[in-house]
């Protein structure tokens, strides 16, 4: 709104015999012009612009980032029920962190005991294998995050307990953190610290690198417990090693440096990645934000003299150890994030706190260490963005250290509302960058109902989605594989104002009718709305779009909208006819052929540690002057000279002229010694990757059902080095099939 001059009033009051009244009657029009001007600008304030690009950013969403803690039965004796089971079936849970979070630090596998800090210290019984066992055999696609101890002393019986029941009957107080266990002394006073502490001796026993890594041998090895370990893949390196001399003081009074801790960590991941190449550590799990960059209160000083913040420190020391070694050692930077504010407004924004470089974040504390002193100006976390910037620096861009948050809550204060909004906006951001995994430990109203409009009705790619008021209202976009299909989830983070946002599209056109929209909103305090996929609070409505690249819609304060599109004309098809990958000494090459007809301008090359978060490692461009290339089928090859030292899929993203892409099958190498046809994972229930010796002719893959009957076949070309290819088994009925190659039939197990 722009005031009009006061040098202008005496021209206007020249007009007319009565000035005054002349005056008074042009600033009552300038009055009514500015208010009217002030009310449209309003309006339009309210009228977010929103675009959505197909073509642009796009990036798989990981299925993990729908996960929980502490989601299932460790005790035999009262196991998770068919219901509650039916339950994380509905919602879409595909994550399960069951470690149990301080409790893992003392857990003893071999005894199936914990010491559970935040309980004087008590032993108590905690079934691993019963737990994962469990989860297998009901949700077998899912995928269950255990840990590793590397405080060095576990529990080892349950004989010098606290007798907390005679005391108090097993009730809430504030002297649940004294050292009781081990025949301590209670402080009546409360508080955390006992007249005397127990006796460690009496409970804890000594667990070194291989006691702890000895899980891996008793669920995978010869003889073990036989799980599937493609579906245990991640582990924490311990819990909150940040502040062990606090949770764990009963074992460790004095916080070891940083350094002392850093060699305990490479002894483990050692000792992990040899037992289980494909494992992904994730560490350092750090408990919040005070911790991200400090180490015993302050910054850590490395060899060379420098202060470091923790962060930095850790990543700098694990890429040399790397670099000294071979050895990769880590796969996931796992923080926790444990806000203090009970402000609605404030914590509606803290989604931001991991890759928002603008925003300052209002309980900013350790990051006044970031640059090497104590700087109270700085305020923007932007936390997982510094990381990038440090794997970047010291491990060199395309490192494959992806980003994970395994246990987050806030102080939302039965408001489920808020707290669907503050979910949404964190699985919204995650999705937009790649982030590998989320675990909140707190569940409360409001998560269920989030976690199901996510889970079960988002496409498979995270696509570009801004948003022209993004402190209100965002944005996040998803497409099918083919697609052909596009979802876009509305937050609006508003407390009080409706919302109407017009959402514009970029390569992706909708037919002329309706669109579904699925709305949380007015969710009830205090009643668990969430019962199942079809009994819930979801609010199913329809918009006509405005033209076949926008449409309208209006969001309710606190809430979320999904509006699912489907495409109006065909889209890209496009398969490549082979695509082979072959370990050369310690190289892999990449061979891949594609029909002239497909217009293709290039492919990209992307390489994973797991078959789910790819990045590309370089670009092949589409032509037919290439030798070999004067046919319609067009051979291409590629060469990692880098690949990483265990389990290596790659992929091919092909991209056509207009700027469109899909992707290839996927592709496996092993980084074993391979003497025989190697096949994994086994059971299966999409893809079974094969790895098979140097070949001097063609070989002749054959699939046969349990009857006989052939059901698929692959020929590959005679190769000088080990050969990788996969089977898409995704589409056939569970049961035992058979892989026929070189007169050798080997067994496969469809789930």
């Amino acid at each position: 709104m722009i005031p009009l001059p006061m040098t202008s009033w005496p021209l206007i009051c020249m007009f007319g015999f009565h000035a005054e009244h002349s005056c008074l009657y042009f600033m009552k029009k300038i009055s009514v012009s500015l208010l009217s001007l002030f009310i449209y600008s309003v309006l339009l304030a309210q009228n977010v612009q929103v675009t959505v690009d197909l073509q642009s950013g796009r990036k798989p969403v990981s299925p993990f980032i729908y996960g929980r803690n502490n989601s299932i039965s460790d005790d035999p004796a009262s196991p998770t029920s068919a219901a509650t089971w039916q339950l994380y079936k509905d919602a879409g849970l595909n994550f399960y962190r069951e470690n149990g979070g301080n409790n893992l630090s003392k857990f003893n596998w071999r005894l199936k005991l914990s010491s559970h800090p935040d309980w004087y210290n008590n032993v108590y019984k905690h079934d691993w294998d019963f737990a994962t066992a469990s989860l297998q055999q009901n949700i077998p696609s899912a995928q269950c995050m255990w840990g590793f101890q590397l405080l060095g002393q576990v529990a080892s019986n349950t004989s010098h307990n606290f007798d907390d029941w005679t005391y108090n009957n097993s009730q809430f107080w504030s002297g649940l953190g004294q050292n009781l266990a081990g025949g301590g002394t209670l402080n009546p006073a409360g508080g955390s610290q006992a007249l005397v502490n127990g006796d460690t001796s009496l409970y804890l026993e000594h667990w070194n690198e291989d006691s702890t890594t000895g899980v891996l041998n008793h669920w995978f090895g010869s003889g073990g417990q036989g799980l599937d370990s493609t579906h245990l893949r991640y582990w924490n390196m311990d819990n909150e090693v940040e502040i062990w001399d606090g949770t764990h003081d009963d074992a460790m009074p004095v916080q070891l440096d940083a350094e002392s801790f850093m060699q305990r960590f490479f002894a483990v991941a050692k000792k992990a990645r040899a037992l289980f190449p494909g494992i992904k550590l994730s560490g350092p799990v750090s408990p919040n934000e005070w911790q991200w960059y400090a180490w015993k209160g302050g910054q850590v000083t490395g060899s060379d003299g420098i202060h470091y913040p923790w962060l930095q420190f850790f990543i700098k020391r694990l890429a040399e150890e790397q670099q000294r070694t071979g050895i990769r050692l880590l796969d996931v930077i796992d923080l926790h994030f444990y806000p203090g504010s009970s402000n609605p407004a404030d914590i509606l924004q803290y989604h931001r706190v991991f890759f928002d470089s603008s925003y300052s974040y209002p309980e900013a504390n350790g990051v006044h260490l970031v640059n090497g002193g104590w700087d109270n100006s700085i305020q923007i976390e932007d936390i997982f963005g510094r990381c990038q910037n440090w794997l970047n620096q010291y491990m060199g861009p395309g490192n494959g250290v992806t980003f994970g948050v395994s246990e987050t809550a806030v102080a939302l204060n039965n408001n489920p509302n808020a707290q669907a909004v503050w979910y949404g906006s964190m699985l919204g951001e995650f999705m937009k960058h790649g982030v590998e995994y989320f675990s909140p430990w707190n569940w409360d109203k409001g998560m269920w109902e989030t976690l199901h409009l996510y889970s079960r009705y988002n496409k498979k790619n995270s696509i570009n989605a801004l948003s022209g008021d993004e402190l209100n209202v965002s944005a996040y976009a998803t497409a099918s594989d083919a697609n052909d299909s596009i979802t876009v989830v509305l937050v609006n983070r508003s407390l009080t104002l409706t919302k109407t946002v017009t959402v514009n599209l970029a390569h992706f056109k909708i037919p002329n009718q309706p669109v579904q929209v699925l709305t949380l909103s007015n969710l009830p305090a205090g009643t668990e709305t969430f019962i199942s996929h079809t009994n819930n609070a979801l609010q199913a409505s329809t918009i006509m779009p405005a033209s076949d690249t926008s449409l309208q819609v209006t969001l309710a304060p606190l809430s979320i909208s999904s509006l699912q599109l489907t495409a109006s004309i065909p889209v890209l098809a496009i398969d490549p006819v082979s695509l082979t990958a072959t370990k050369m000494d310690n190289d892999v090459r990449l061979d891949f052929t594609a029909s002239d007809n497909m217009g293709v301008t290039s492919f990209d090359i992307e390489r994973s540690t797991d078959g789910v978060t790819f990045n590309s490692i370089g670009a092949v461009a589409a032509a037919a002057t290439l030798p070999g290339n004067a046919g319609p089928q067009k051979n291409y090859s590629f060469y990692d000279h880098r690949p990483l030292p265990s389990v290596d899929y790659y992929r091919l993203k092909i991209i056509d002229r207009n700027g469109g892409y899909t992707y290839s099958k996927t592709v496996a190498v092993a980084f074993d010694d391979v003497t025989g046809i190697t096949i994994f994972p086994n059971p299966a229930n999409d893809v079974v990757y094969i790895q098979l010796p140097a070949q001097q002719d063609p070989v002749v893959l054959e699939l046969h059902d349990c009857a006989g009957k052939l059901v698929r076949t692959i020929r590959l070309p005679s190769a000088g080095g080990v050969i990788s290819t996969s089977f898409d088994i995704s589409g056939l009925a569970r049961g035992v099939y058979y892989l026929s190659a070189g007169g050798k039939n080997i067994p496969i197990v469809k789930q």
